[in-house]
């Protein structure tokens, strides 16, 4: 398949990964910010192909996993309403709140629905006018453009029975916040790709210099992260910090301007909470004033609504890069995808799950 055979080339990726060997001259740590980037890491053995002066670290590139557990209680609130239809992507339904998921809801009854996009679930409305439908919008920029759409769509058509549990974030705001922590580690970043396919690179112009770090907008096989570390390394060993593109082929300096209009017309950037990081400013979007008749949260009570956290999940340290799965007492004992205790362990894009997938019986083969 064009563009995607030729990435998963085992002998251009071996080649990458010499020429990685014979350029660095001293321990680099580069972060990936996608969590479809550390799946290909894991599941390729793209680290174990590099030199051991190069260590990869995990982001909070898992809009799931960064989606908080507040979040999770109050979707899940408003799901077990007998009038609502509560619609969202499959990878959402087994992320723990603080008692259950959406997935139990499901299973006491209630009326939750997988779709595949946000304009689903106004057929939905349209077909079930005495029931109220709400799709639990999460992601970061990549799948702003489609819930923007649903939403303005809504107003356009007059659905008044949808609405939605807004929770998308934006990348740069939470790769400032990482590197402005005390044990930032981080000294390039493999931006995402698909994200840059939407918002172009620019954002990350003011990022680099300030913070002397590299950033290379990066695919998803492993050729891509390959060379994409090989460009970062490069810059690292000859004291550059800029933004170059390793995705050249999807991504373009200026992005999609149509869709960053759409998302600028329904949505602000506000402050907004991460699950197991905390509250990280201008790092989130949140409806217009003018499109606040399409928030559920303001259209249903949810003033009672508590939450917590386990206290045996370490995934805030792992989506700041700060631990690995594998340093987690409770993964692959406690806390399986089966009977996850954070959203890393559930979601597609998480790093747990990755690891639990790609390298638990290596893990349990190094605790013997």
């Amino acid at each position: 398949m064009k563009y995607v055979e030729e990435y998963r080339n085992a002998d251009l990726a071996r080649d990458y990964a010499r020429a990685i060997a014979e350029l660095v001259t001293r321990p680099w740590t580069i972060m990936e910010i996608c969590g479809g980037q550390t799946h290909a890491i894991v599941k390729f053995g793209i680290d174990e192909l590099l030199p051991p002066e190069i260590t990869l670290i995990h982001g909070p590139g898992c809009p799931v996993c960064v989606t908080p557990v507040s979040s999770i209680d109050r979707a899940i609130a408003i799901a077990k309403r007998p009038e609502v239809i509560f619609c969202s992507f499959g990878d959402m339904l087994r992320v723990p709140g603080s008692d259950t998921d959406l997935l139990g809801v499901k299973a006491d009854g209630g009326d939750v629905r997988i779709v595949y996009s946000p304009l689903d679930c106004l057929k939905l409305a349209k077909d079930n006018p005495d029931k109220q439908v709400v799709f639990f919008a999460v992601g970061f920029e990549t799948t702003t453009p489609a819930t923007a759409m649903a939403v303005y769509q809504a107003r356009l058509q007059q659905i008044a029975n949808f609405s939605t549990v807004v929770s998308h974030v934006l990348v740069p705001p939470a790769m400032e916040a990482i590197l402005s922590a005390p044990n930032c580690a981080v000294r390039g970043f493999l931006a995402a790709g698909h994200v840059c396919t939407v918002m172009g690179y620019s954002e990350y112009e003011a990022i680099a210099p300030k913070y002397q770090v590299p950033i290379v907008v990066t695919g998803f096989e492993p050729v891509d992260i390959l060379q994409g570390i090989y460009m970062c390394v490069q810059q690292l060993e000859r004291g550059r910090a800029e933004v170059e593109n390793q995705y050249t082929r999807s991504v373009r300096y200026q992005g999609n301007p149509t869709a960053q209009k759409l998302v600028r017309q329904v949505f602000q950037v506000i402050p907004r909470q991460w699950r197991g990081i905390g509250e990280i400013p201008q790092s989130g979007l949140g409806l217009r004033p003018e499109y606040a008749e399409f928030d559920a949260e303001r259209r249903f009570d949810l003033g009672h609504v508590r939450s917590s956290e386990s206290p045996d999940c370490i995934s805030g340290e792992i989506l700041q890069g700060v631990k690995k799965p594998h340093d987690c007492p409770a993964f692959g004992t406690t806390c399986t995808p089966e009977h996850p205790l954070g959203a890393p362990m559930v979601s597609s894009e998480g790093a747990c799950a990755a690891y639990y997938r790609y390298r638990k019986h290596a893990t349990e083969r190094a605790m013997v």
